[in-house]
């Protein structure tokens, strides 16, 4: 199996970890192939490497691979989505983060879930993805987002107004710092530290939640992700901002924006024994009581 490892930059206690799990990866794996800009981190960082086929930055790794590891948190995750697209090539992430809700491997299980996956024992989980369509055109060739697109105030403290349409019906005027539209991967980011309800990854939805709204009466919606959710938006500035996952981009008055779902879904490598249920009580300790950990757990 050709597989890909990427990564943003590595911890210095991270060091020791992250030499392991490359020279298991290349153990395991062949050919292991990795960008030039992470190599360049790796050979800085680690005094040893094994042999990886190094690919020009401007090369795409999507065309040589069939899995992709990630080392590090969410967010590096998240940058692989503008990076594989629809190309169905499955990410697994192990995490050195703090929290890693998207990874699916910690640091005392990557040595079984390497040969786990090299045995074929996993399946290819799809996510929904985010497509923004907007005129003048943002976010260049990658308008994707795996967990949230946002709109954000930018150059005042003063709240915006964004005008909300529902498949061109009229939903809301949202006086607030911003709003956000979260996928249900995305329901457990962004959005629930808004106050947004989780999703369970399955879920056919969009979450609409306010940033800070000025309204009382204002909460999060679940909607249908069949549905087109366009944007006009007023402010005393003359710029805002937009997000997409970690990237972000400058707009004004003049643009109008709308989001769908994507045509094509973003899939994740999930272990036999992974489950998303397990996943919410253990790392964001769902309904924590110890009269239920001593009794179920």
């Amino acid at each position: 199996m050709r597989a890909g490892l990427y990564g943003r930059t590595i911890a210095e206690d991270d060091r020791t970890f992250v030499k392991a799990v490359v020279f298991e990866m290349a153990k395991t794996f062949s050919p292991l192939y990795v960008q030039e800009k992470y190599y360049a981190c790796l050979k800085e960082n680690l005094d040893e490497l094994p042999e990886m086929l190094v690919l020009p930055d401007g090369e795409k790794i999507a065309d040589k691979i069939e899995v992709l590891f990630t080392i590090g948190g969410d967010g590096t995750i998240l940058d692989t989505v503008s990076m594989l697209r629809n190309t169905q090539i499955p990410v697994m992430g192990i995490n050195t983060g703090r929290l890693g809700f998207l990874t699916s491997a910690g640091k005392g299980e990557v040595q079984i879930a390497l040969r786990m996956i090299a045995e074929g024992n996993f399946h290819l989980d799809g996510r929904t993805v985010l497509q923004l369509d907007s005129s003048p055109a943002l976010f260049e060739e990658s308008p994707f987002a795996l967990n949230e697109f946002t709109i954000l105030k930018k150059e005042s403290s003063s709240m915006i107004t964004v005008h909300t349409f529902v498949d061109d019906v009229y939903l809301n005027s949202y006086w607030a710092d911003g709003l956000i539209i979260a996928t249900p991967t995305g329901s457990t980011g962004y959005s629930l530290s808004c106050g947004g309800p989780i999703l369970h990854p399955g879920s056919s939805s969009f979450v609409i939640t306010p940033v800070a709204p000025h309204n009382l009466t204002v909460r999060p919606l679940v909607i249908s992700d069949d549905k087109k959710i366009s944007f006009e938006v007023t402010g005393r500035s003359d710029k805002f901002l937009s997000s997409m996952d970690s990237r972000y981009d400058t707009f004004d008055a003049l643009y109008r924006l709308s989001v769908k779902k994507a045509k094509f879904k973003f899939q994740m490598l999930r272990l036999n024994d992974y489950s998303f249920l397990h996943n919410i009580r253990m790392k964001m300790m769902w309904g924590a009581d110890q009269r239920n950990w001593e009794k179920r757990y």
